[in-house]
């Protein structure tokens, strides 16, 4: 473990400290439970489902397995909004959004391929990345105050892992104890934010308006959604998530990522179909794709991870940011 993974780690402790001290009396997952859930995660396998949790149950226990998370996936790169999209709020039976933390190891780049079963419940969507410029983020209160805050707009398949046997009696509680089920995720070209407030708002305007499109290798559709399905705007996740980490004592850091959240309905991947996100109506955005297949199909990776063990989940392209 290098010194920046190592300072990560304890970051991480520290605050499953304070948030666990926070909510005496509440019935956070044990120790022993994450770790079982950890290792589920690991190996792709479907972990019991946490249920019955308060909103500090599932934030106590999700601060617990992150401690656990930053061993095998490295440096923290960001956070992750969930549940943003009214439609997926739906599915987990909650009105809220969650968050989530996003880690180095788990950020591939465009035109990688994964095995179809890289998690326990394995699922893709359309989404997109912002990248923060500047630590005004954490007081912006708009879309145009977040756009003056952040410098790249990236287009972004996340693949999160739902990662329990019954992912039906999830709510908003229980997905926040499992991360919010962030495993990995394929990111795009960055498209950089104009600098003159005229520009900006021309973007402001285009990302809430975009048609958001999933394609499959031979073009047909798959799923559509529009960046005003995020919120209403879909840098409006990003100004709840600056106000959710704040009531945690954290804060949005220049250089760290945001998934803003679902644009398309989450998927189950399937063997041998390629996924192509299209931002239409976003100008300068490049469509971000992947790939999956059998784990038999990724052992000529001239590129990716090089034990046999990680060729079982990715055959990956580095993501360049």
């Amino acid at each position: 473990m290098n010194t920046r993974q190592r300072a990560a780690r304890w970051a991480t402790l520290a605050l499953a400290a304070a948030v666990c001290a926070g909510t005496a009396g509440a019935e956070c997952l044990s120790d022993e439970q994450v770790g079982a859930l950890d290792r589920a995660i690991q190996a792709r396998t479907p972990a019991p489902a946490p249920t019955g949790l308060s909103a500090a149950d599932g934030a106590c226990s999700r601060a617990r397995l992150n401690a656990l998370m930053a061993r095998r996936y490295g440096p923290v790169a960001g956070y992750k909004a969930g549940l943003t999209n009214p439609a997926v709020q739906k599915r987990f039976n909650t009105d809220q959004p969650v968050w989530g933390v996003l880690y180095e190891d788990m950020l591939l780049g465009t035109g990688s391929v994964l095995n179809t079963g890289f998690g326990a419940r394995p699922l893709y969507e359309a989404d997109m990345l912002v990248r923060v410029r500047s630590a005004d983020i954490n007081s912006a209160k708009t879309p145009e105050e977040v756009l003056a805050a952040i410098d790249q707009i990236i287009p972004f398949i996340e693949l999160p892992d739902l990662a329990v046997d019954k992912p039906a009696a999830l709510d908003g509680a229980g997905l926040t104890a499992i991360n919010v089920g962030a495993r990995f995720g394929v990111a795009g070209v960055p498209l950089p934010v104009p600098q003159s407030e005229l520009s900006r708002a021309m973007l402001s305007d285009a990302l809430r308006d975009m048609e958001v499109v999933t394609t499959d290798g031979m073009g047909k559709e798959l799923a559509r959604g529009k960046g005003s399905d995020i919120l209403g705007h879909p840098l409006n996740a990003v100004v709840w998530l600056a106000q959710a980490l704040a009531k945690d004592g954290l804060a949005l850091q220049p250089g760290q990522l945001i998934s803003l959240g679902s644009f398309t309905a989450l998927t189950p991947p399937a063997d041998g179909l390629t996924v192509l996100a299209t931002y239409h109506g976003l100008p300068g955005a490049q469509p971000v794709v992947v790939s999956f297949h059998k784990p038999d199909r990724l052992t000529g990776c001239a590129i990716g991870p090089q034990t046999e063990e990680a060729r079982q989940v990715a055959c990956y392209r580095p993501f360049i940011r």
